[in-house]
């Protein structure tokens, strides 16, 4: 059986150290076995998807938005974990929160793309209850932002 990182590997995924904090919080918490990961907003090395889904930005973009949630929260599982995903029991629910215009309805199918990515990384694992979200504002204006509550070995 394939390990969460040769899943990566696999998907030509590379994952970036984790988002620092900006704020008066913390990357993740523990709590007996559930590992509770802040908001990983859509930020990467090129800056980012940024803006209103729906008007500055197209529903296959705020998939791609949400792809780069699924990575930082990944990234800060991995951190969490010494290192070790393959500690990671459970993806048991995602929280997705897409900033959206006024017309646009469209909130679960961009939060697939962080959904999808944890069953590509995490198998049947990966697999979980979620919400998905339109909101108003994002913080910095982030396309969108994605949190996890993970069972952890």
């Amino acid at each position: 059986m394939s390990t969460p990182e040769d899943r990566l590997a696999s998907l030509g995924l590379v994952l970036p150290d984790p988002v620092r904090p900006v704020a008066n919080y913390v990357p993740s918490v523990r709590v007996g076995a559930l590992l509770h990961i802040s908001g990983q907003v859509s930020t990467d090395a090129s800056g980012g998807v940024r803006g209103v889904v729906g008007e500055d930005v197209s529903l296959d973009e705020a998939k791609r938005a949400a792809r780069i949630c699924g990575i930082n929260l990944i990234a800060q599982m991995k951190a969490a974990l010494d290192g070790d995903l393959s500690r990671v029991r459970r993806v048991v629910k995602l929280g997705g929160f897409v900033q959206a215009g006024p017309g646009f309805f469209e909130i679960p199918q961009v939060v697939n793309g962080a959904s999808d990515l944890m069953v590509e990384v995490f198998g049947d694992d990966g697999r979980h209850a979620r919400s998905a979200v339109g909101v108003y504002r994002l913080p910095l204006n982030f396309a969108v932002e994605v949190d996890a509550i993970v069972e952890v070995r």
